[in-house]
C-alpha cells in the first residue's frame, strides 16, 4: 500500500479485474470498432509487419523465475499462452497470415530482481544479466529462425546494470545478427530515467550500428500513483520528453526510436510543446518513430500521423497482449483501414516504412 489511498483503490479494482481477465477472456464481450465490420475480413492481403509484439521464451522465463520464483503471481500477465507457448500463439495467428511479427520481450528485467550489498555482489550480478540476457537474445533468434511462418524478426534485450555488457551485446551480437531487427530499451532504468548519462552510451553505440531502439514503457516506482489506467503510457511521454531535453538528437543525430503505443500523449499535446521549450527542442519530437499499438482507436492513430508523419509510423500491436487471449491484431487493422488516408499511406504504415527503417 501507499500513501495515496485513491490510487490504491484503483489499482486494487484494476488489477483484480486484469487477473480474472486472463483467466477468462470472455469476461469482455463488447465490439471496440463497431463500424469496423467487414473491414478485417476484406482487407488486402498484402504482407504486414507488426513491429512492436511481445513474447516470453521458456529459457528465459525460467530464468526469471529462478531470481523470483513469484514473477507469475506479481504480473499475472505472463499466464496468457499465447506469450509463453509459440505453437498456442499459431492457432490465432492462422487469422492472419499477411500478419508477421517482430518480436521483443515481455517487459520483465532480470537486473530489477537483482540487490547487490556491496561492490562484489554487484559485479557478479552485472555478470549475471549479461549471461542471462545474451542467451536470451540467442533464443529469441532461434525462435524466429525456426518459426519463419509467423516471425521476421526480434528484438535484443541488454543488461542495464552492465553498460560495457549491453555495448557488447549491441556491437557482437546485435550488429551481425539477421534475425535481431534492434534493441529494447525502457522509459526507466533501474529507477533512473533512460536519458541519464550513464545510458548515453548506448544510444551512442545503437546509432554507430545503426540499430533501432524500441522503447517502451514501464512504472516509475518511486511514485505512488502508478496504475494501469493512465500511468503506462505518462511515463512513456515521459520518457519521451527526458530524451528530447537530454539532447540525444543532437548528440546523436541520426538514432533511431520506435516508440510504443503511437507516441503516448505527446499528439495529444501537440501545440503545447513550442510554448514550453526552445523550438528546437519542441521539434525533435517528430524525430520519433511510433507504432499504432492504441487498441483500435482510429483517431489516436489519425493524430500521430498527423503529428509524426505519414513516414514515422509503423503498424504494430502489442501482441498477444492488450486482449485476451490472442491480442488486438484485427482491430489494430480495422483502425488501420477506417483511416481517412489512402491507400499508399497505409501500405507504408503496414509495411514499407518498418522495412525501411530496420532495413529488412
Amino acid at each position: 500500500m501507499s500513501n495515496n489511498p485513491v490510487n490504491d483503490k484503483i489499482t486494487k479494482i484494476t488489477g483484480e479485474f486484469m487477473k480474472e481477465y486472463v483467466k477468462n477472456p470472455d469476461l469482455i464481450k463488447f465490439d471496440f470498432n463497431e463500424n469496423g465490420k467487414g473491414l478485417f475480413e476484406n482487407r488486402k492481403k498484402n504482407l504486414k509487419i507488426d513491429a512492436f509484439a511481445h513474447i516470453l521464451t521458456p529459457k528465459f522465463y525460467e530464468d526469471l523465475k529462478e531470481l523470483n520464483p513469484k514473477i507469475p503471481q506479481i504480473f499475472s500477465t505472463v499466464l496468457n499462452p499465447s506469450l509463453l507457448d509459440v505453437e498456442e500463439r499459431r492457432k490465432f495467428q492462422k487469422e492472419y497470415s499477411d500478419v508477421k511479427q517482430i518480436i521483443s520481450m515481455f517487459n520483465l528485467n532480470p537486473e530489477d530482481f537483482l540487490r547487490a550489498e556491496n561492490e562484489e555482489e554487484r559485479k557478479r550480478n552485472a555478470e549475471k544479466t549479461l549471461q542471462i540476457t545474451w542467451d536470451a537474445n540467442n533464443e529469441l533468434t532461434e525462435t524466429v529462425k525456426n518459426n519463419k511462418d509467423l516471425f521476421i524478426g526480434a528484438v535484443a534485450t541488454v543488461p542495464m546494470n552492465n553498460i560495457e555488457g549491453a555495448l557488447k551485446i549491441i556491437n557482437n551480437q546485435v550488429s551481425e545478427n539477421d534475425e535481431l531487427a534492434g534493441i529494447q530499451l525502457f522509459s526507466k532504468a533501474l529507477g533512473k530515467s533512460i536519458a541519464s548519462d550513464e545510458y548515453l552510451p548506448i544510444f551512442e553505440a545503437a546509432e554507430k550500428n545503426d540499430i533501432t531502439v524500441f522503447l517502451h514503457p514501464v512504472y516509475d516506482m518511486t511514485k505512488n500513483d502508478n496504475n494501469i489506467v493512465f500511468s503506462w503510457e505518462y511515463e512513456q511521454s515521459q520518457a519521451m520528453n527526458e530524451i528530447v531535453l537530454a539532447g540525444i538528437f543532437k548528440k546523436y543525430p541520426n538514432i533511431k526510436i520506435l516508440v510504443h503505443h503511437a507516441g503516448a500523449m505527446v499528439p495529444f499535446f501537440a501545440n503545447r510543446l513550442p510554448l514550453v521549450m526552445p523550438k528546437e527542442y519542441a521539434e525533435d519530437f517528430k524525430k520519433f518513430y511510433v507504432d499504432t499499438a492504441i487498441i483500435g482507436n482510429v483517431k489516436a492513430v489519425e493524430m500521430a500521423v498527423d503529428y509524426f508523419g505519414e513516414d514515422k509510423v509503423v503498424f504494430g500491436t502489442d501482441a498477444p497482449v492488450g486482449i485476451q487471449p490472442s491480442g488486438p491484431t484485427k482491430i489494430v487493422i480495422e483502425s488501420i483501414e477506417k483511416l481517412n488516408k489512402g491507400e499508399d499511406i497505409k501500405e507504408k504504415i503496414y509495411r514499407k516504412n518498418v522495412e525501411q527503417l530496420l532495413k529488412i
